[in-house]
């Protein structure tokens, strides 16, 4: 029992946060695959050239990227490519602003394109969160205090290094310190959890 808690307390909940992120791929490669012809038909909707190139690039994409980041092989350079991925695909696949009904009411290329531009948006998100926070914060530190925020990452150590602060990342607050009237004070290595 104490080997499961552990592993649900860490690596079972970055995999599964893993693949949570990347579910999607390997079933959008299968439908390349199985439906060539609606898949590149797709791909020459796009102002981009080399349709039969771009999906045979995606198809690898879709299911070396999602392989390696879940298996934590060369999963930062998996999540930049994935990211890049998402964000070309949303701007060249969901140009929801050449559609003129997409306040119309009823059903709307524009929306469905929209929402699918978002979406794209928001696994790029994700990617760059896998990329750049090198942090982990188990389950057990969430459930101490869960309106601490979470593990210093790149941003904040950027806006950090720019304010002039130079104990990052030792200038840790959590909900804890607000409510006990510490917040002001850094958490130093010592201090630290």
């Amino acid at each position: 029992m104490d080997t499961m808690a552990h592993w649900l307390n860490g690596e079972g909940v970055i995999l599964l946060a893993r693949i949570g992120l990347v579910i999607l791929f390997p079933f959008s490669a299968l439908h390349k695959i199985l439906f060539q012809g609606e898949a590149m038909e797709q791909a020459r909707s796009s102002i981009l050239p080399g349709p039969k190139v771009l999906l045979l690039l995606a198809t690898v994409l879709e299911i070396v990227g999602p392989a390696l980041i879940v298996l934590g092989l060369f999963d930062r350079l998996a999540a930049l490519l994935m990211a890049g991925y998402c964000a070309a695909t949303a701007v060249f696949f969901h140009r929801f602003w050449s559609y003129g009904d997409l306040f119309a009411k009823g059903q709307s290329q524009g929306r469905t394109h929209l929402f699918d531009f978002m979406k794209n948006f928001g696994m790029v998100g994700g990617f760059l969160l896998l990329l750049l926070v090198s942090q982990f914060q188990s389950l057990g530190d969430f459930a101490r205090d869960p309106l601490q925020s979470a593990p210093q990452t790149a941003v904040t150590h950027s806006a950090a290094t720019f304010r002039g602060n130079t104990t990052w990342p030792r200038n840790r607050r959590s909900s804890t310190d607000l409510i006990h009237g510490t917040a002001g004070q850094a958490v130093t290595d010592g201090d630290a959890p």
